[in-house]
């Protein structure tokens, strides 16, 4: 029999590097490494590890603590669900979920009134898909070679922007359409915008390759995991009128965007274009998982109609549909769409200052709490500087800065919390200030 643990208050990084190694299945998004740090406290823009280094979160845990760490009507929500209901029946009704779907109704596009609550992204994702497929009778989908919809084999299937290898065979029907990296396009260099060649071509072969009726298209709003990719003005709508002729069904993956993150409720509100169905997670929960699937009357009518059975074990749980409650509360109390925009003001001049700074920096996009650096060895031929961005990456986390590192080192992800002040904005900025100074 092993030996009974020490208390893990009493454990120090070694000790639980240790029993990681023995234990721990090593698999993660951007590592298979057993290292520190190793979390073990947060409370809004800072999380301190064992050792007690303290760390400004610009990645905001996972995308889940936007809200900041440990939000105290989180932990309250948390709270009350604890002394009445944890979990329920998924085929009975609770209160909670009730009173969440019409909470959500109100902050949602007119007529987008109907929800269903599971559990992560993916999920939200795998049942978008699902009731398109219902709805429309068709089994095929397609999303754009940026795009980032989730891990389970469903979503894994239209996830273009990495992670998609070696996990098949896919079930047939998932094709990658064109994404609209402008900052990368051959098609419109030099044409002074986006003319949709892009768009134009993916849907020729798209229309050629399909079996039959084209269920849908996903996509996010701003193509975040795939390296901070804004969409073209028009892109969006352009994309739903192309749907709309095929009798497919536009879904937006609202996950990284949603919820005020980019400084309007939703990523799609700048486009002006309300999609079929949307969906939510990360901050939705305030860090709790908790994701939702929004749609209309008609399409909810249609698909319980034909028998629609999406779900699992924890949906609809009570105690994480009181956090979504409450986070709906924080964000519409305080104001958020404006704290981003605000935030996202503040943080995009420091990025344009490094930028006319440091020549690495060859391009700054993205909007509110979402924001990020393409980093090239040269502005002229825009080659991506992948090894001096790993260690910029490797330099500014062991100064107590946490970002994301995408396109194989070549992109840094920015979503500092609702709650990073000024002067975490301004220390941040030094941080990657030297770090970019000391590698280049």
């Amino acid at each position: 029999m092993t030996p009974k643990l020490p208390s893990t208050s009493k454990l120090n990084e070694e000790q639980l590097l240790e029993l990681a190694r023995k234990y721990s299945f090593r698999s993660r998004i951007d590592t298979n490494a057993i290292a520190g740090p190793i979390m073990v406290w947060g409370r809004g823009s800072v999380v301190r590890d064992v050792n007690g280094k303290e760390y400004l979160d610009f990645n905001s845990g996972q995308m889940c603590g936007a809200l900041g760490h440990n939000h105290p009507r989180i932990v309250q929500a948390l709270q009350e669900s604890c002394e009445t209901l944890i979990h329920s029946h998924m085929s009975m009704f609770n209160d909670r979920e009730i009173i969440l779907a019409s909470r959500l109704a109100e902050i949602t596009p007119e007529g987008m009134d109907r929800s269903m609550f599971l559990t992560s992204g993916s999920d939200s994702n795998e049942a978008a898909m699902a009731i398109a497929k219902r709805f429309t009778g068709g089994y095929e989908f397609a999303s754009p070679a940026s795009s980032f919809h989730g891990m389970n084999d469903s979503t894994r299937a239209v996830t273009f922007s990495g992670w998609h290898e070696g996990y098949g065979p896919y079930a047939p029907g998932h094709y990658p359409i064109m994404a609209p990296y402008e900052y990368r396009c051959t098609f419109c260099k030099d044409r002074g915008g986006c003319d949709y060649s892009c768009l134009n071509t993916s849907f020729e072969l798209l229309d050629v390759q399909a079996d039959g009726q084209l269920a849908g298209v996903i996509t996010e709003p701003l193509f975040s995991a795939g390296g901070v990719i804004d969409l073209p003005d028009g892109w969006l709508r352009e994309l739903k009128r192309k749907c709309e002729e095929r009798g497919a069904l536009l879904i937006v993956d609202e996950a990284q965007t949603g919820l005020a993150k980019l400084g309007t409720m939703w990523g799609f509100e700048h486009e002006g274009v309300v999609p079929d169905i949307f969906t939510i997670s990360k901050h939705f929960g305030g860090g709790v998982a908790i994701s939702a699937v929004i749609t209309t009357d008609e399409i909810e009518e249609k698909v319980s109609a034909t028998g629609l059975v999406v779900g699992h074990s924890h949906s609809n749980d009570p105690m994480p549909c009181n956090a979504a409650i409450a986070s709906i509360d924080i964000i519409l109390e305080e104001v958020l769409v404006d704290v981003a925009q605000r935030i996202g003001a503040y943080w995009r001049g420091h990025l344009e200052r490094l930028a006319a700074k440091h020549e690495i920096i060859g391009d700054v996009r993205g909007r509110g709490l979402l924001q990020g650096i393409e980093l090239v060895t040269d502005r002229f031929s825009r080659k991506p500087a992948y090894q001096q961005g790993k260690a910029i990456g490797r330099m500014c986390l062991e100064n107590g800065l946490i970002l994301s590192v995408r396109r194989n080192g070549s992109v840094f992800r920015f979503v500092p919390p609702f709650t990073t002040t000024e002067a975490q904005l301004d220390q941040a900025a030094d941080i990657l200030d030297h770090a970019i100074s000391n590698v280049i």
